[in-house]
């Protein structure tokens, strides 16, 4: 995927332009989640835009393009202005993924729709790759961030479905969520890492959904 990646302009071309959407309207539903629920933090750092440049971080996007890892640039919220700190931070941390898997939900139709035109079109193959792009790094970004891990949006939404008692102790793990994550991302014996094991099925399941004929990625 790499060797490809920089042999194949346009498969470039195409994981950049998805990878920069997927990112924006990932940590744009975070930053409107936050502002909806009372905390204006997003707000007033300029981070209710749809521009990329809010939201992309350069090393973030690198990472992702390399090594399916990465990042944007986090949207800040203070839970003192949430009506209820644990629920609502879960609430804002759940719009991210449900937006990616929302977008690539969308992808998938125009994908159909565009597939059962009889047309002799040049551009529909061209067009119908993008789309798949789109929707492979958009499932990609959806499942990698459920994982309930700091400082993925998973472990925040996990936390809001725990009693108080439960959600403390569970919060006391942040501290080790670096830890954890840099120690699924090493590969094993085989050369995958825990983490590739732990969301490939369901990155494949998806795919195999919202992708007509879907490839084992």
């Amino acid at each position: 995927m790499i060797q490809e990646l920089f042999t194949n302009p346009i498969v470039f071309f195409f994981s950049l332009i998805s990878l920069i959407i997927a990112i924006t309207i990932h940590e744009f539903a975070h930053a409107v989640a936050a502002d909806r629920l009372g905390d204006p933090t997003p707000r007033m750092q300029g981070r209710l835009t749809l521009n990329p440049i809010a939201h992309i971080d350069p090393i973030g996007l690198i990472m992702l393009l390399l090594f399916r890892f990465g990042w944007g640039k986090p949207v800040e919220f203070d839970p003192f202005n949430l009506r209820n700190s644990r629920k609502d931070a879960a609430i804002i941390s759940l719009a991210g993924p449900l937006s990616n898997i929302l977008l690539a939900i969308a992808a998938s139709i125009l994908l159909r729709l565009l597939l059962r035109l009889d047309v002799s079109f040049i551009g529909i193959p061209i067009i119908s790759a993008f789309l798949v792009t789109i929707i492979s790094m958009n499932v990609l970004l959806c499942v990698f961030n459920l994982i309930p891990i700091h400082p993925l949006d998973g472990f925040k939404i996990v936390g809001g479905f725990l009693s108080r008692e439960y959600a403390k102790q569970w919060y006391e793990l942040e501290r080790y969520g670096f830890i954890f994550l840099i120690i699924l991302l090493l590969p094993l014996a085989g050369g995958a890492s825990p983490i590739a094991q732990l969301i490939g099925p369901p990155i494949r399941f998806l795919l195999g959904i919202l992708i007509p004929q879907a490839p084992v990625v």
